[in-house]
């Protein structure tokens, strides 16, 4: 048997992760001792609360280590419920609800349960990485509507009809979002539900970064609209960016009950249940309110603020400053540098880590995420600027 026909087809097209590949990169050095400051990462660098990773102890002491329903416990799914009124003015059932091994997975399954071979996925670009892959992985086509840094990188409502054929299934909507940390006000997001009812087209809407949120903006939930859009929008969330619980691997969504059936019914016959104990952690987190959110935001504000305060001086760089998220999109087209390129110079000739836009469908970009400390901001600056200059 030929090597290049072992694999299925359908892998052909999934590439490495370009932030995995970075993120490797930035561990390797460290381990040889090298200084580098990680601007990459995609997760926050607080501690999980003290509560949370109590009431993971307690599950484990008390014994509750085994199976549960594949969707997860009725208890945490309760809580998504009251969260999703209280944040959303989504009204859902609890059998509207399935709790899954991270936001990621959650996403995967609705695209898994709704695309056919060879339905259209629209994916404003540009997007979290993951996106086309999982379409790709499912049969399905991922078409790219391609956004500017002039409308903040939000998708344009003419753009978005001018993309829809017969073949379009699904909007993929990400708000606020990873990489560009654009936040859709309820009058956009109007606009874009009136085009998918009309077209009857359903919206997967990320909502994970939901609780980071800067200025006067404010989060709308496109669901939470009216009945029409409700009834054709999957609401993905979880626990890992508002509760510093990236490594826990519960996220959740909130969906028509027909879909959230067929979710259910998929993960029953992949991974089963998530994890028994992050569950009763999560339990914990939606219990604790918003206070440890809200601090959390707060210092990530700071920390936006000083970085586009330094950004803004630095030669050939630009970009819109991000109302949510904790990312800063900038662009390097004045460098004459490919995004891959500038990312590994960057790291090899700075020490500094970012991640390079292609991985975002925009090569003349680079994602730089302000998750760590002011003092390796500050000195991620200074190095860049001098990076900079020599070029």
């Amino acid at each position: 048997m030929r090597i290049d026909t072992r694999l299925a087809e359908r892998l052909k097209e999934v590439t490495e992760s370009s932030t995995l590949a970075i993120t490797s990169k930035i561990k390797r050095l460290k381990s040889h001792g090298q200084d580098v400051v990680n601007l990459a990462a995609g997760e926050p660098d607080f501690d999980t609360p003290q509560p949370v990773k109590s009431a993971a102890i307690e599950a484990i002491n008390s014994g509750f280590t085994k199976y549960t329903p594949s969707s997860g416990i009725t208890e945490l799914k309760e809580l998504i419920c009251e969260k999703f009124k209280r944040d959303n003015s989504l009204v859902y059932g609890p059998n509207q609800i399935v709790i899954s091994c991270g936001a990621k997975h959650s996403i995967f399954n609705v695209i898994f349960a709704l695309i056919n071979k060879g339905d259209e996925a629209l994916v404003p670009s540009p997007y979290w990485l993951s996106y086309p892959h999982m379409v790709r992985l499912c049969s399905g086509i991922p078409r790219f509507i391609r956004t500017c840094a002039q409308d903040s990188f939000k998708l344009d409502p003419k753009e978005l009809t001018r993309h829809i054929n017969a073949k379009t299934k699904l909007l993929i909507l990400n708000s606020p979002s990873n990489p560009a940390g654009c936040v859709y006000s309820g009058e956009e997001l109007s606009e874009i539900a009136k085009i998918c009812v009309r077209k009857k087209i359903f919206v997967l809407s990320d909502e994970i970064y939901e609780k980071i949120i800067f200025g006067g903006n404010k989060h709308v939930s496109i669901a939470g609209l009216n009945k029409d859009i409700y009834d054709l929008t999957i609401t993905i969330n979880g626990v890992s960016k508002s509760y510093s619980m990236t490594g826990w691997r519960i996220g959740y969504l909130g969906a028509p009950a027909d879909i959230a059936d067929a979710v259910s019914r998929l993960q029953g016959h992949t991974t089963s249940n998530p994890t028994s104990i992050a569950q009763k952690a999560a339990v914990a987190a939606l219990k604790m309110g918003d206070e440890f959110s809200a601090q959390a935001c707060a210092e990530f504000k700071k920390r936006r603020d000083f970085c586009a305060s330094r950004l803004k001086t630095m030669k050939n760089l630009s970009f819109s400053l991000p109302q949510g998220a904790f990312y800063i999109f900038c662009g390097i087209s004045a460098t004459g540098l490919k995004s891959l390129e500038f990312a590994n110079r960057l790291l090899d000739e700075a020490h500094v880590g970012v991640i390079p836009g292609d991985a975002f469908g925009m090569d003349s970009h680079i994602r730089i995420s302000f998750t760590t400390s002011l003092g390796q901001l500050e000195k991620g600056m200074d190095r860049l600027r001098d990076w900079l200059e020599r070029q």
